[in-house]
């Protein structure tokens, strides 16, 4: 019997480890802040007086055409090893009529626009698991070149650089950039990618990291002190015990509470779910929906508004929509 068991129970790991394994994580490279700042791709703001400088990436693509050289072999060096990949420049594309549909949106009650960074713009719109920065230099000593380049694997959600390759390549008489870029690269490029993996099925088995942040509207008659329930437990407990329900293995951190708000951080929440026979990908905004319809079923009947800030960051504000 013992036995038996343990072959169950060897067989039920070996099964989830081969269902981790064959999932991998999806992929967007883009060209570093950096490297747009050095080139000239930004676009300045004033922000209260605070200069601001963003990138540029649709002018980037529209003119330099090194980057899409660049970014198309980073992509098939990263296909050549089974990683799926979303291609940036379409993103770029779709950026424009999100951003000809958000000029036209405002708050209900301010009338405030909305404010989202590129990269924010970018992760929601590609739903990419890793963003891979990449920043590069051509180096030129007497006829021959050679490539700089740093590559920084990103967690879209907890923006985590969870993989990093550097280095410079032998010096060549390539005046091809893409050539020089991946004799720099190669030699890089199956430890990236072997971090990669490892983060993802350290996801796959442990969850996904986000925030979530808990607030009420001034004009709420209650706050996270008040107390629900048959045991009268105050809502910041019963919230926390509904975290601790969810999550993967109930990991999350509070990181700050008071009577109008809470902060979580480390919220492991898991990457698929079972819905209808098929599995779906969870994000903050579905993950947090379980709450907010948690809380407006009784004893709360708390009527809430969910907003997002990126992938990995959502709100959830107490007492109206």
């Amino acid at each position: 019997m013992k036995k038996q068991l343990l072959l169950i129970t060897f067989l039920t790991l070996l099964t989830n480890a081969a269902i981790a394994q064959a999932k991998k994580p999806t992929l967007m490279v883009v060209p570093s802040d950096a490297w747009c700042i050095q080139n000239g791709y930004v676009l300045e703001f004033d922000d209260q007086g605070i200069p601001i400088r963003i990138p540029d990436y649709k002018r980037a693509f529209q003119e330099n055409t090194e980057l899409l050289l660049v970014i198309s072999k980073i992509n098939g060096l990263m296909a050549e090893r089974d990683f799926p990949l979303k291609n940036m420049e379409s993103v770029v594309r779709s950026l424009s009529s999100y951003a000809a549909e958000d000029a036209m949106r405002s708050s209900k009650s301010s009338g405030a626009e909305v404010a989202e960074s590129p990269v924010d713009q970018l992760k929601s719109i590609a739903k990419a698991d890793i963003i891979m920065q990449l920043t590069w230099n051509v180096n030129q000593t007497g006829p021959r070149k050679s490539v700089t380049f740093n590559l920084q694997g990103l967690d879209s959600y907890s923006n985590k650089q969870v993989a990093t390759a550097a280095g410079t390549g032998a010096p060549s008489f390539s005046t091809e950039l893409p050539v020089l870029l991946e004799e720099a690269v190669l030699s890089h490029i199956d430890n990236f990618s072997s971090s990669l993996q490892d983060h993802f099925d350290d996801l796959f088995e442990n969850g996904r990291e986000v925030t979530i942040r808990i607030k009420r509207w001034d004009d709420w008659e209650h706050d996270l002190e008040s107390e629900y329930g048959p045991n009268e437990d105050e809502l910041g407990l019963l919230i926390e015990d509904w975290l601790a329900d969810n999550t993967v293995q109930g990991r999350f951190s509070t990181i700050d509470a008071t009577e109008n708000m809470m902060i979580f951080e480390q919220v492991r929440i898991p990457l698929y779910t079972e819905r209808n026979g098929r599995q779906r990908a969870v994000d903050t905004r579905s993950f947090i929906r379980g709450l907010s319809n948690y809380l407006e079923d009784a004893p709360f009947n708390i009527e809430n508004k969910v907003t997002t800030r990126g992938l990995g960051e959502a709100t959830l504000f107490l007492g109206s929509k």
